[in-house]
């Protein structure tokens, strides 16, 4: 507050024609506008929405700033475990209710045609972004959290609590702020991120699609040269296809057409796929310098959830209930904070780095390993001849990077 007092004083308040103007919005700024909450999240992904829900469930002021109104599409497997549907049920958000499909089913292809499919442990939802991140809004709005659809130019801690800037005089105070804005922002800048320093090579590409006979049930993952791509259905019937590459192998090409065609329909069951099936978006959403360098999960006192704390790798096909698990442990912490006076804000961080080391940092370490053999062919060729002859092993790969059903 004491940083946005120094902004406004230093406007020329009655010095051109518009002073009338300003001060009236001074007036609504410091008098009307509620700018002062108990937790403010930024970023309204899967992570930021739940924690809100969550907290605001908790009877805490909750606003979440979000540079995008609802709906909207994002770059995402759309896949999302079952592990966190006891928890999403706690909240008041039912999958199935909305039109989520259930998969049961994991199937994994080389280049060369090499086919492995499998039960899934667990089973998981189909659903897209567009929806999920949609019902999450709504059911936040109901539990009365507010919502602000800005960017956020910085956050600023002093004096045992934040304040977060959508502009040069424009910013509202919490004692506790989310970050959960996604995999990279200028915030990491500015939070003087150590991941942010380092090459990221990696570009993120989806597309919906319809095609008949593709099963509900099925999540498949098939590799191509320098990359790997999923397919799923969501809850409109239409096949979610989204594909990780590296910037290498696609730097000879003119654009994602060119790509799928010459690099990605080099895998015999992607090119059955496209080949069929009908492209529902009038161009492919794309995001560039993915990074799966290793974070921190506090950075400044900020407690980061979902991929702001760290980005699995897609294969392992558990982003969505990694971030909502995330926002869970933050939320837990947090509610503990403001009810338990002897509850530091140095033990909340203390214990969320730990916590979440503990769930998570195991995941994504096999994340890494498995992406490793994914993009070596021979070596990956030989795990699929592998684990064919044990279906039991592969089984028992998937639950590493998949967490059991979270008790509440």
């Amino acid at each position: 507050m004491l940083l946005r007092l120094k902004s406004l004083w230093r406007i020329n308040w009655f010095g051109d024609t518009f002073s009338i103007v300003k001060i009236y919005y001074f007036v609504y700024l410091f008098f009307v506008k509620k700018n002062s909450y108990d937790v403010i999240i930024v970023g309204g992904g899967l992570a930021g929405l739940t924690a809100a829900i969550h907290l605001s469930l908790e009877n805490h002021s909750v606003l979440v700033l979000e540079k995008q109104p609802y709906p909207h599409h994002k770059v995402c497997g759309e896949y999302v475990s079952y592990e966190v549907a006891p928890y999403l049920e706690k909240l008041g958000v039912n999958l199935i209710e909305h039109g989520a499909v259930f998969i049961d089913t994991f199937q994994l292809s080389t280049v060369s045609g090499n086919l492995l499919e499998v039960g899934l442990p667990q089973g998981g939802y189909g659903i897209s972004r567009y929806a999920f991140d949609d019902i999450l809004y709504k059911r936040a709005s109901e539990c009365g959290v507010d919502f602000v659809f800005r960017n956020v130019t910085s956050v600023s801690f002093q004096n045992n609590d934040f304040e977060v800037f959508i502009s040069s005089i424009e910013s509202y105070t919490s004692s506790i702020v989310v970050g959960a804005y996604g995999k990279r922002t200028v915030l990491d800048k500015q939070l003087k991120r150590k991941f942010i320093q380092q090459k990221s090579s990696w570009l993120g590409v989806k597309c919906h699609y319809r095609i008949d006979d593709f099963p509900d049930n099925l999540v498949a993952l098939h590799n191509f040269n320098g990359g790997y791509g999923g397919l799923s259905k969501t809850e409109t019937g239409d096949v979610n296809f989204c594909y990780l590459a590296s910037y290498d192998s696609f730097k000879s090409f003119k654009n994602v057409t060119e790509f799928n065609k010459h690099v990605v329909s080099r895998n015999l069951y992607i090119s059955k796929f496209l080949d069929n099936a009908i492209p529902i978006f009038e161009k492919p959403l794309s995001i560039a310098q993915i990074s799966f360098h290793e974070k921190k999960p506090v950075e400044e006192h900020v407690i980061m959830c979902g991929d702001t704390a760290g980005l699995i790798h897609p294969l392992c096909g558990n982003g969505m209930a990694m971030a909502i698990h995330s926002a869970k442990i933050a939320s837990d912490l947090i509610a503990e904070f403001f009810s338990n006076k002897t509850f530091s804000r140095k033990q909340l961080e203390k214990e969320y780095t730990k916590s979440w080391g503990t769930v998570f940092k195991k995941r994504l370490w096999m994340g890494r390993q498995f992406q490793r053999l994914m993009l070596n062919a021979k070596m990956f060729n030989l795990l699929l001849v592998i684990v064919g002859k044990s279906p039991r092993l592969l089984k028992f790969l998937i639950k590493q990077t998949h967490g059991k059903p979270l008790v509440c």
